[in-house]
Formats: C-alpha cells, sequence, structure tokens
C-alpha cells in the first residue's frame, strides 16, 4: 500500500515540476518577445498605412518600410465630434491605440445609430497625412471599422487632399469567408475604388451595390456572393463618413491650414 502511495506521490509530483517548468519557459519566452511582437505590429501597421498611401513597393525590406514611412507620413490626432486636431492622448512620442480607448468608457462614447455596429466609437482617432516631395498633403489615410459577416473588419480610407477622391480602401484585418467576403482584399476588387467620390453636394454618395454602373463616380460593384459583407462595408462608409465619424474633419480640411 506504501509502496502505491509513494508512486502516486511521486507522479503528482513530476507532473507538478514539469508543469512548473514549462509555465516558466513559456513565459520568459513570452516577456522575451514581447519586444519583437511590438516590432512586428508597427511593420504590419507601416506596410498597410504605406499601401494605403500609394507608396509600398514589391521588394521593400522592414527598413524600406521604416524609412518610407518616417519621411513621407505624419501620424496626428482628431477629436471626431469636432473634426479639429488635438494633442497625442498619451503624450508626445507615446504610442496611441486608437481602438484600444474605444474599449474604454471614459475615451469613448456609443454611437447612436451604430450604423457600423461598432459598439463604441473612441472620441480621439489616429489619422495619416501623406506628403510629397515637396512637403505637402497629398493623401489623407483614414482609419476605419465596421461589421462584416462574421466579425468587424478593419481597414484604411485613403482619400486625395481633396477630402472626397478615393484612392484605395485596405482591409488588413477581417474574418470574412475565404473566396466570398474575404474578397475584400482582392486587389481587383480594391482597383475598383480608384477615383471614386464619397460625397455629392455634401451628403454621402459613395455606394456598394450590385450591378453597379462602372462609370458612376459614386457606384462600386457589390462582392459576388458575399451580400451581408458588402452591406458591411455600406455601413462602415455611412458611419465613418458621416457626422459621428470622419465627416467634420473632411468637411473642416484641417491638413490644408
Amino acid at each position: 500500500m506504501s509502496a502505491k502511495k509513494e508512486t502516486f506521490g511521486k507522479t503528482i509530483g513530476v507532473v507538478v515540476a514539469v508543469c512548473l517548468v514549462c509555465s516558466i519557459v513559456v513565459s520568459g519566452a513570452a516577456v522575451g518577445l514581447r519586444t519583437q511582437q511590438k516590432a512586428n505590429a508597427q511593420l504590419d501597421k507601416q506596410t498597410n498605412i504605406l499601401e494605403a498611401a500609394g507608396l509600398l513597393k514589391a521588394g521593400m525590406t522592414a527598413k524600406d518600410i521604416s524609412n518610407a514611412y518616417q519621411a513621407s507620413v505624419e501620424e496626428k490626432f482628431v477629436e471626431l465630434d469636432t473634426g479639429s486636431y488635438v494633442a497625442n492622448p498619451e503624450g508626445e512620442g507615446k504610442v496611441y491605440d486608437m481602438y484600444a480607448a474605444a474599449r474604454k468608457p471614459e475615451t469613448s462614447i456609443k454611437p447612436v445609430p451604430d450604423t457600423a455596429g461598432i459598439l463604441r466609437r473612441m472620441n480621439v482617432a489616429s489619422v495619416y497625412i501623406v506628403k510629397d516631395d515637396a512637403g505637402q498633403p497629398s493623401r489623407i489615410v483614414l482609419p476605419i471599422n465596421g461589421s462584416g459577416l462574421w466579425n468587424l473588419m478593419y481597414g484604411f480610407l485613403a482619400v486625395d487632399n481633396d477630402g472626397n477622391t478615393v484612392r484605395e480602401l485596405v482591409y488588413y484585418d477581417q474574418a470574412e469567408t475565404p473566396g466570398l467576403g474575404g474578397e475584400v482584399q482582392n486587389p481587383a476588387w480594391k482597383a475598383k475604388w480608384n477615383g471614386k467620390k464619397l460625397y455629392k453636394d455634401g451628403e454621402t454618395a459613395i455606394q456598394v451595390k450590385k450591378g453597379a454602373n462602372s462609370s458612376s463616380p459614386y457606384e462600386v460593384d457589390a462582392l459576388s456572393g458575399a451580400t451581408l459583407t458588402s452591406k458591411g462595408v455600406q455601413h462602415t462608409l455611412d458611419y465613418w463618413l458621416g457626422e459621428h465619424g470622419w465627416g467634420p474633419y473632411l468637411k473642416k480640411q484641417p491638413w490644408k491650414s
């Protein structure tokens, strides 16, 4: 009997020891990789912004991407209710996560109506000003998000400095069905946005619709077989181009000041 108890006790001891060692290894790896994870996240963000800016080129290395971003892109912070620039909410030189701010009641609001299905909207959002060789704003890259079929989709909408002409719509984080809603990342569909207009007579006019007239400056063909994803894109734009999203900022156009 004592031998059985001793064997069982040793087994438990070994299991506990292995679990302890594994937890230490995992925790150590997580801490050790944290810096690299942050660097990778920053690189991914810069890559997507450069794509929206029209500055991403094939074969660019991580250093190339960082250099191009630093040379041509300036992050600013916009109080969405007024469309005015404000200071970095986290303090000068620090990283501001607008979507983390959207999860905090003290730094966000509940959208009414919540057209895009985002639940909460941050009070202050990041915007990315793309400058030409002369240092003048050439494109404005606006972060947007909204519900698709399965989950929230996150992207960047790039417009000319007229605040109305679309150049790129880049979705970088989405969980839509591959081959259907996932086609929001298909270069052929993305190319259809170039040159389209957001507003007509001061009202949001861009439409994602089945059988769109390709010659219309306000229509983009919906994704084939992905009605709900296409509607999600439309609802996202309806919200973010409206008075509770980027509307006041695009109307004020402070980048020209």
